[in-house]
């Protein structure tokens, strides 16, 4: 069966092989809430899809908006049966509980590499930020070597990121983009990580300066959420 946890997922494991993230457009802070307990019950009612989902989690915008999806599949064949044969009548009665929802579709990934949590560090986050940076086609092969940078970047400065838990970079299956996915332990601690002059995250630094003026990098968007639900087997 299926059952809920309040437990974060670790983007670590090495069993999974095929993380999916994936953003829907519920409109308002309300149905943001309901579309969480609507997909909720859809997936307690329901028996487990199998060993090749390892873990479910939703995640609401602080955009008010949208909720981000995180699937964690052993396979994207372990996906897509899933897909053929048990998705629908989970959207189904989703769907019906809150009309009109806008799926902006599904992306597909390789874990990479992370920023990994100090030893001994057992926060929880009270932030999920997510980084998507877009890369030409003609970067993408060089997209391992910028997170390389990225991480170089946050050990010079190991001092001015206490807020930051852990950051997970991941490479999209199509090439076209890099998703960081990182745990701040609050939005406090992410802004001023941000506004601190000269020595916050992304500063007038040499070594942040060559991650934002990395050749084939298209831009970069960004997110905030807040973990709403995890489902897992029983």
């Amino acid at each position: 069966m299926t059952r809920r946890t309040a437990a974060h997922p670790d983007l670590t494991r090495t069993d999974v092989a095929a993380p999916f993230f994936s953003t829907w457009r519920v409109g308002t802070p309300e149905r943001q809430r309901q579309a969480v307990e609507a997909i909720a019950r859809a997936w307690e009612r329901r028996p487990w899809p199998g060993e090749g989902l390892r873990a479910y989690h939703v995640y609401t915008g602080h955009d008010g908006e949208t909720l981000m999806h995180h699937s964690r599949w052993v396979s994207e064949q372990a996906y897509e049966a899933f897909s053929k044969t048990r998705r629908q009548e989970r959207v189904d009665e989703i769907d019906t509980a809150v009309p009109d929802i806008e799926r902006l579709g599904l992306h597909r990934y390789r874990y990479h590499r992370s920023r990994e949590r100090a030893a001994g560090d057992e926060r929880t986050p009270g932030l999920i930020v997510t980084v998507r940076i877009g890369f030409e086609e003609a970067a993408a092969g060089r997209r391992a070597d910028w997170i390389g940078l990225v991480l170089k970047a946050l050990a010079d400065e190991p001092a001015e990121h206490r807020g930051l838990i852990a950051a997970h970079f991941h490479l999209s299956t199509d090439g076209s983009h890099v998703l960081n996915y990182a745990e701040w332990e609050s939005a406090p601690a992410y802004d001023e990580a941000l506004a601190a002059p000269g020595r916050g995250i992304g500063a007038a630094t040499e070594p942040w300066e060559r991650v934002r003026t990395y050749p084939g990098v298209t831009g970069f968007t960004i997110s905030r959420y807040d973990h709403a639900l995890g489902l897992v087997p029983s």
